[in-house]
């Protein structure tokens, strides 16, 4: 297997971002929803013009891992706090996505792309890193387990006008 490379995101990136990120969540979820749900979600925030705002956006942060010149998976960081009724840190940043290509779990992506996370949260002094993820996605919920993170909260997020069940996990940083 060739080597990964991490890089920050640029503006050139958007087109193959939105792709991986529908291809990704697609693949992972649309049994979960209706037509329609599904379709008001992915414009909402993985068309190429949401995806275009949250690169440009100050308060996020995008790692993009690339193997042999393709993207294979991202990661965005929110640098505020997007859960702050169950923040116990005072600087607390949050994992927004960590996504791999479809096919490409497995290969060390996600360990590269949490152990980069949690180096920008030391460098820009965070004490607590929050995320949120599915009830029922066992496999991420082990990954962030492995990790330190933990369960904090019971919450709800939406696609579309579906309510899913999702966990907060959270783990305080040194």
């Amino acid at each position: 297997m060739t080597e990964l490379i991490l890089r920050a995101a640029t503006p050139a990136d958007v087109p193959a971002l939105s792709r991986l990120g529908i291809d990704s969540f697609v693949e992972k979820f649309a049994h979960l929803y209706c037509a329609e749900d599904l379709a008001a979600f992915l414009a909402e925030t993985l068309s190429p013009e949401a995806v275009a705002a949250e690169v440009a956006d100050p308060a996020r942060l995008y790692r993009l891992a690339e193997r042999d010149g393709a993207l294979v998976g991202y990661c965005k960081l929110g640098l505020t706090c997007g859960f702050p009724e169950y923040a116990r840190g005072r600087n607390v940043i949050e994992l927004k996505q960590l996504y791999t290509a479809p096919g490409a779990t497995g290969g060390g992506i996600g360990r590269a792309m949490m152990d980069w996370a949690l180096a920008e949260a030391a460098e820009r002094k965070a004490d607590e890193m929050q995320l949120s993820v599915w009830s029922g996605n066992d496999g991420a919920q082990r990954f962030y387990t492995r990790y330190g993170f933990a369960k904090v909260a019971d919450i709800t997020f939406a696609v579309g006008e579906q309510l899913d069940e999702e966990f907060l996990f959270a783990r305080m940083l040194p």
